[in-house]
Formats: C-alpha cells, structure tokens, sequence
C-alpha cells in the first residue's frame, strides 16, 4: 500500500472544513517521512499542515484525514 503526502489547510474559526491537496504518492515510508518533514521546517505557515497517511487508495486515505476525532479524555494521573 503507499504513502499519501497531503497538504491540509483549514481557517482558523473553521477547523471542521478542511482542504486537502495531494501533493505525491510513496511506496516507502522513510521518502514519504523525509518530505514530510522537509516541508515543515521550509514553510511554517499558521493554519497549513504536512501528514502522511498509509492507505489502500487515495479515497480512503483522505476519508481518514476528514473524518472527525474526539480529543482523549485525561485520567488525573496522566497530567
């Protein structure tokens, strides 16, 4: 299966929409890694994020990056 690099960008009072932009397709996880994080350090913007994601097929991989996550609940002994 390969590794999606995505650009996703989102406003800020509008996290829950969310543009994604493919940007290339890995077969190794290091290339997809590397680039990842090439990206980060070269372009800081606010509001734009840098995410692989290992998926069957391009649908499913921008389904799992659209989908809506629940933040963990904190134990008190894990603060």
């Amino acid at each position: 299966m390969p590794y999606y690099l995505y650009k996703i960008t989102s406003r800020d009072s509008l996290e829950l929409v969310k543009r994604l932009q493919l940007l290339e397709v890995h077969e190794v996880f290091r290339a997809a890694k590397n680039e990842a994080r090439r990206l980060r350090a070269e372009q800081p913007l606010e509001g734009v994020r840098y995410k692989v994601m290992f998926a069957e097929s391009r649908l499913t991989a921008e389904e799992k990056l659209l989908e809506k996550r629940e933040k963990p609940v904190l134990m008190e002994y894990e603060r």
